[in-house]
């Protein structure tokens, strides 16, 4: 188990043993055979990430965010929105169990379902972390940005190309549009250059006729 899992329920103050019995049950989940990309490894970047974006936080919000960033996949079948609904009602359901106070526990669920559409308000800190940190693949090296892309291909192998090729197409589109890409100073300054590359490589992949559709 992963010690910020542990450390963030108890700041909350949760039940440790109710903590373990939940981290057994998403590690078990993030193991799915079907995930490519949005597995154990997945969720451990976001959760690292999304702890140094929000360490000026206070230290509930920050505990927060690390139950988010840990459960924020848990559930996935690559249906949008019901995935995030989904992960969402699961962590609710632990830290319930747990004994931690429901504002807490609102709020944890609350930053979950931001994932799902990516939106939050401007002044909201605490997701602006797990936000920035949920794109951080992003702006990875060409190497590990591609690595990705063909994993989330093949979560979505019931597609076949030409079908994936427009509705990536639009995704990275759409990603591109939004200036910035990131909501935090330190989130910009970190993935936004190296982010816009890769997106506009792989679009540039699939909008050829003879692209390299991997």
């Amino acid at each position: 188990m992963d010690r910020s899992w542990l450390s963030a329920f108890t700041a909350l103050r949760g039940d440790a043993r109710v903590a373990r019995d939940a981290w057994s049950y998403l590690e078990w989940q993030y193991g799915e055979p079907h995930r490519r990309y949005h597995g154990l490894a997945h969720a451990a970047a976001v959760a690292r990430d999304s702890a140094q974006l929000a360490r000026d936080l206070p230290f509930s919000e920050r505990a927060v965010v690390t139950v988010a960033a840990w459960a924020h996949d848990v559930v996935y079948d690559a249906v949008s929105g019901e995935d995030e609904r989904r992960s969402a009602a699961w962590l609710r359901h632990w830290l319930t169990r747990a004994g931690v106070a429901e504002p807490h526990v609102a709020r944890a669920e609350g930053l979950v379902l931001a994932t799902a559409g990516h939106q939050a308000p401007e002044d909201d800190e605490a997701a602006t972390a797990l936000l920035d940190a949920d794109l951080a693949i992003l702006g990875a090296t060409p190497a590990e940005y591609d690595a990705y892309a063909i994993a989330v291909r093949e979560e979505y192998a019931k597609y076949d190309d030409a079908a994936w090729a427009a509705g990536r197409a639009a995704v990275l589109e759409n990603l591109l549009a939004h200036a910035p890409l990131y909501r935090s100073e330190a989130a910009r300054s970190r993935w936004e250059a190296a982010a816009r590359r890769n997106l506009a490589a792989e679009l540039t992949r699939w909008r050829s006729p003879a692209g390299d559709h991997r």
